[in-house]
């Protein structure tokens, strides 16, 4: 039987999820609605109650052409006549349920790791359910949260088995998150053919509307991709060809640059802004976020000042300008000093999607979680890594996480997950001013806004106006040190947005980008 998995429904029949609801209301309105698959999960019920409702729902299935899928009780499953049953790693093996069951009903397995998918393949699975993958209530025997990354792996890891296998992820995915969980899990060579939800569907105020949406995400492409694909050209000389035009076409347009960060950034974040032709605006309520997505610029999430609202309000604007599909540029701020900004991290890393992520590298350790240290403030500290980890670092988070990666530091490293650089522009005075790196930040984002074809290429182009502009306010004779370097880097910034507009690119002749050879992650 060939089976669509693309929205499978998992059943909940406890009054948390159900509430007063009928468990088959709430089956028909899912399918009417969109749902392809329907799994009765019942654990607490008596057998007889069990083969009651499995023949209910049966009934409802079939009307709508809808495979149903018994969870554990094979017994149930050839009482019903159902289409197949779903194990967990502690219910009956994949063996023994083929034996009983016979060969022409479809089996389920859950899985965690790479090694419970294999050998559940090898026992004869038709389809995987890879979870957990983000915390859960409607279980509690969750081993692990594997998070985009760990499907992932696990996607890579069996694209190689003789036997091909649909995939379906679970655990906490919802209409907010799911357009993210299909891109972010995507590996190289397989993609997930279904999501699972529970609550999102089972909860729902009108889960034929509910089902309807998810169905609709679900086999959308979401709008943060529309940038196109990765550019595969890495030569150095071809993308500083391009950078002045990226430069030209940010004067042009004159983007939006949405910034949330603290008040002590915020007039300077301003000036470097209007500096380069960009038009800031400094908001910090996530509730205005839709409608300054809808103006087509970009955000910057500076993560600086840490609050529980601040962290809500980080995420709706993120999730605003993922939906419009207009860029997000992220700054972890001190991502490894406290629990809170760790915790926040991981929030915001599992509720958005960032087209460029922007750090030091113990802040970037953080996200890729190698940091067992405490990070000290916001400095990086003293690093024992070489540079060719460090350029690793950067490719292996920008391939995870399908985005941009720019750890900063006296080198700057930028990669795409293809294309890795080090970048050697840039000034002493930038580490004795506060706000650089937010508003290098701020200038990223900008360019981004202007030129949508090439991420990579318009990060680049970000970061050399930047740097360049630094090196060429430092060895100027009315700098006499960080208080009137500010004023002199700004009008650099400015004096760079002119020489762009008029088709002069010499300014990139102090351009120091190298391209680094590292080979590519193979699970990407």
């Amino acid at each position: 039987m060939e089976i669509d998995y693309s929205l499978y429904l998992v059943t909940d029949s406890t009054p948390a999820i159900l509430g007063k609801n009928h468990l088959e209301d709430v089956v028909r309105a899912a399918v009417e609605g969109g749902v392809t698959v329907v799994q009765y999960r019942d654990k607490h019920s008596d057998t007889g109650d069990l083969i009651r409702t499995a023949q209910s729902l049966r009934t409802i299935c079939r009307q709508h052409a809808v495979p149903l899928i018994i969870n554990d009780r094979v017994d149930v499953a050839l009482a019903v006549d159902a289409d197949g049953i779903h194990l967990g790693q502690t219910d009956m093996d994949a063996i023994t349920a083929r034996q009983i069951a016979g060969s022409k009903m479809t089996i389920g397995v859950t899985v965690s790791s790479l090694a419970e998918a294999m050998a559940a393949v090898e026992a004869g699975a038709d389809y995987l359910g890879i979870g957990t993958v983000y915390a859960t209530p409607t279980k509690e025997d969750t081993k692990a949260i594997l998070g985009t990354a760990g499907v992932r792996d696990i996607l890579g890891g069996i694209t190689g088995l003789e036997k091909v296998v649909p995939t379906v992820a679970i655990g906490g995915i919802n209409a907010k998150n799911i357009q993210r969980v299909m891109f972010k899990s995507q590996a190289m060579r397989k993609r997930l053919d279904g999501i699972a939800v529970v609550s999102a569907i089972m909860a729902a105020d009108d889960p034929k509307a509910a089902a309807q949406e998810l169905r609709r995400l679900a086999t959308k492409p979401p709008g943060f991709i529309n940038e196109g694909r990765p550019n595969p050209i890495k030569a150095v000389d071809y993308l500083l060809r391009r950078a002045n035009s990226v430069i030209k076409d940010l004067g042009a347009k004159h983007p939006l640059c949405h910034n949330m960060t603290n008040l002590v950034v915020q007039n300077f974040a301003a000036n470097v802004a209007l500096s380069i032709g960009s038009s800031p605006i400094m908001a910090n309520n996530g509730d205005e976020a839709p409608e300054l997505a809808a103006l087509g610029g970009a955000l910057v999430i500076n993560m600086g000042s840490i609050t529980p609202e601040a962290t809500t309000n980080y995420v709706r604007a993120g999730q605003a300008y993922n939906a419009c599909g207009q860029p997000v540029l992220f700054d972890p701020v001190g991502a490894g000093a406290t629990k809170l900004r760790r915790e926040t991290v991981k929030r915001l890393m599992a509720d958005c999607y960032f087209e460029v992520i922007k750090g030091n590298e113990s802040e970037l350790s953080v996200l890729w979680g190698e940091l067992d240290t405490q990070q000290k403030g916001v400095d990086s500290g003293i690093s024992t890594s070489s540079n060719l980890d460090k350029a690793a670092l950067t490719m292996k988070l920008a391939a995870r996480e399908r985005n941009v990666v720019v750890m900063t530091g006296k080198t700057d490293y930028l990669s795409d997950g293809i294309r890795t650089y080090a970048i050697k522009n840039g000034s002493g005075y930038l580490g004795r001013i506060t706000g650089s790196g937010c508003t290098l930040g701020t200038t990223i984002a900008a360019c981004l806004a202007a030129h949508r074809e090439d991420k990579l290429l318009a990060t680049l182009s970000g970061i050399l106006m930047y740097e360049i502009a630094a090196e060429r306010a430092a060895v100027r004779d009315d700098v006499k040190g960080p208080g009137t370097f500010v004023p002199a880097f700004i009008d650099e910034l400015a004096n760079i947005a002119t020489l762009a507009h008029e088709f002069d690119g010499s300014w990139l002749d102090q351009a120091k980008v190298e391209r680094i050879g590292i080979r590519e992650p193979d699970s990407v």
